[in-house]
């Protein structure tokens, strides 16, 4: 059976300089298997899969893919497969908002000024990560503990650790060590030198999950800002980069608004056309 399929690039105005994603359209039907093949063949971060809502309050469903099983949540699927949507004809129940139904419940996402931004979902584990966690991580990255300014839980549905690193320099310059590191979904932030463009450098490690390293990761920099705005550790509002030791050159906007944190950036469209499988 034809589907509509697209892949975009996410956190980029232009192609090639985001994180890639493919969205089958019209999912109904597919088994898991045949969705978990699929996003192996892909061999994108993530593959998105579009279904019809089971909740009355949501615009669509979807279901989120990397080549190692599925996701409850993720950042960068939630911006591409919504655009994927409205670009197919979607129709939002309200006006510049889209429910979005995943594994985590409903995700609002906001259109403004030609830009996506998704609410941030509620961590599912905050709080320090422990000397023995904090220990492996160092040894991992092969930075010094004290290296290591801070940590913490930022887990909002992937399983999301992080640490924050002396400053975007080392963030960059790290080497990991896979061995060490292991299942952990790991992310790395820095603080840019005075008058870049950007307030943060970002890495998202994810071997577990047939990713080595995520290109630019929306869930994970939801969490970080979290977590770094609520400790004083980051303004209100800001610009994480992310990619950079990928050839790439993401931008993630983190704008907070009253209890809320918005986590928005561009896409570029890049692939249409239809794909034959179920």
């Amino acid at each position: 059976m034809k589907r509509r399929y697209d892949q975009l690039d996410v956190f980029s105005a232009a192609v090639l300089k985001g994180n890639p994603l493919a969205v089958v359209h019209a999912a109904d039907g597919l088994s898991d298997a045949t969705m978990a093949a699929f996003a192996r063949w892909t061999n994108l971060s993530e593959t998105t899969f579009l279904l019809p809502p089971t909740d009355p309050a949501a615009d669509y469903r979807v279901r989120i893919w990397t080549p190692g099983g599925e996701l409850p949540f993720a950042g960068h699927p939630t911006l591409g497969s919504c655009h994927a949507w409205l670009a197919a004809g979607g129709q939002p129940r309200e006006a510049g908002v889209v429910v979005q139904q995943c594994g985590v419940g409903l995700v609002r996402i906001r259109r403004r000024d030609g830009r996506l931004a998704f609410a941030a979902p509620p961590l599912r584990r905050s709080g320090p990560l422990g000397a023995a966690l904090r220990a492996r991580i160092a040894a991992g990255l092969g930075v010094a503990e004290a290296d290591l300014l801070h940590d913490q839980w930022v887990d909002n549905g992937p399983g999301w650790c992080a640490v924050m690193l002396r400053d975007a320099a080392q963030v960059l310059a790290v080497v990991p060590d896979w061995s060490r590191l292991g299942d952990l979904k790991l992310g790395l932030v820095g603080a840019q030198a005075p008058g870049s463009e950007t307030r943060f450098e970002v890495r998202a490690f994810v071997p577990s999950l047939g990713v080595a390293e995520d290109p630019v990761t929306g869930s994970l920099n939801a969490g970080l800002a979290q977590w770094l705005i609520g400790a004083g550790l980051a303004p209100p509002r800001y610009v994480a980069a992310q990619g950079a030791a990928l050839g790439r050159a993401g931008r993630v906007q983190v704008e907070q608004e009253g209890a809320e944190i918005w986590i928005g950036g561009d896409v570029a469209a890049c692939i249409h056309g239809e794909v034959e499988i179920g």
